[in-house]
């Protein structure tokens, strides 16, 4: 096997056929970071010529000099092929300590065990503990802080139609997506131009359930880096009222590989019961993907493993009643490359 450093073209070829591909590991995302002051780096792993593994790597200082290496969403590799992933690994922790870094994140895009709607083991599934015990002995480490969720919400669409799916909505949920219609909302999608509106909508429902919202800055970002590759969506649900249509929810997702994925929203909180626009964005995305044959519909994060005392637990049932399945990935891990790690770990300890 052999280690190299590879074109950004070169990546996209391979992380499109990827079984593990994310949006997060995509060139897009990669001058995202470099705008905003990461260096950027494409590394793989060939055997006999072909190219096996590889990531999308960033790196920024960040303690007394030295640099954190990030690969969000990565690396692309199969963490239960021992000799590989370790080839891998090592290579790039070999490379990284020679050029100045302290600690390699990761964040894979890869489930752990297979779980049901209700966060349950299912009897039978896969279990990709190998993987874990894998990442374990090559010297990775929970990361305690992290923004990346670790269970995610997901619908399987395996070829179904959007009336096949529709009938798997839980009652309520095929209520409000008829109450919707009923309302007059109108779900279409938002022009650059227009992506205040979303911001506008985001930022309000950031404020009432305290949560940070992101700059419209980010909004803009993401629309020039996706839209014209057709993999970003800002969808707006509008209704009539008072003579004029009025904004009441809004969304973003990314159309990215073989999945549709629901990242951010918010909705107007006066007009949420009487023309329950959530839901009637949620159903134009579901019909969307369903006619356009991607394989999944991410409703992307949920706290963890569901609890009806958490305090999020709302945002589960929401997600469940469209029908689908709770993703455990691996997690969020980071290998110390410098003896400064232990350092800066202590400092970040003390300081909380």
């Amino acid at each position: 096997m052999d280690f190299v450093t590879l074109t950004s073209e070169e990546f996209r070829k391979f992380a499109a056929s990827s079984p593990y591909k994310s949006f997060m590991q995509t060139p897009e995302i990669a001058r995202m970071r470099e705008q905003n002051g990461w260096t950027v780096y494409y590394f793989g792993v060939k055997d006999k010529g072909e190219l096996v593994a590889a990531t999308m790597a960033v790196a920024k200082p960040t303690f007394l000099g030295k640099s954190t290496y990030y690969t969000p969403g990565g690396p692309l590799v199969d963490y239960e092929n021992t000799p590989l992933l370790t080839f891998f690994i090592k290579n790039l922790k070999n490379y990284m300590k020679s050029h100045n870094g302290y600690v390699l994140q990761i964040d894979p895009y890869y489930e752990l065990i297979e779980r049901g709607r209700h966060g349950e083991v299912v009897e039978g599934g896969f279990d990709h503990q190998k993987a874990l015990k894998n990442l374990q002995n090559l010297g990775f480490k929970p990361m305690a802080n992290t923004s990346q969720p670790k269970y995610l919400f997901v619908m399987d669409i395996n070829g179904r139609t959007a009336d096949e799916i529709l009938m798997d909505f839980k009652r309520n949920t095929r209520n409000h997506v008829r109450k919707s219609e009923r309302a007059g909302v109108k779900v279409r999608e938002l022009e650059k131009e227009e992506l205040d509106k979303l911001k506008q909508i985001t930022e309000a429902t950031s404020e009432r359930r305290h949560f940070t919202d992101r700059p419209l800055s980010y909004y803009e970002q993401m629309y020039d880096l996706f839209h014209d590759r057709d993999e970003v969506k800002f969808i707006i649900a509008e209704a009539k009222i008072n003579g004029k249509m009025t904004p009441l929810s809004a969304a973003m997702f990314m159309t990215y590989g073989d999945e549709v994925i629901y990242l951010f929203s918010g909705s107007d909180e006066q007009y949420m019961k009487e023309y329950n626009a959530q839901y009637a964005i949620q159903w134009h995305m579901i019909k969307y993907a369903a006619d356009h044959g991607y394989q999944k519909y991410n409703f992307y994060g949920i706290q963890g493993l569901p609890d009806p005392a958490a305090k999020d637990y709302g945002i589960y049932e929401f997600k469940k009643g469209f029908g689908g399945r709770v993703v455990e990935l691996l997690g969020s891990f980071e290998l110390p490359l410098h003896p400064l790690y232990y350092l800066h770990s202590l400092l970040a300890k003390l300081r909380h």
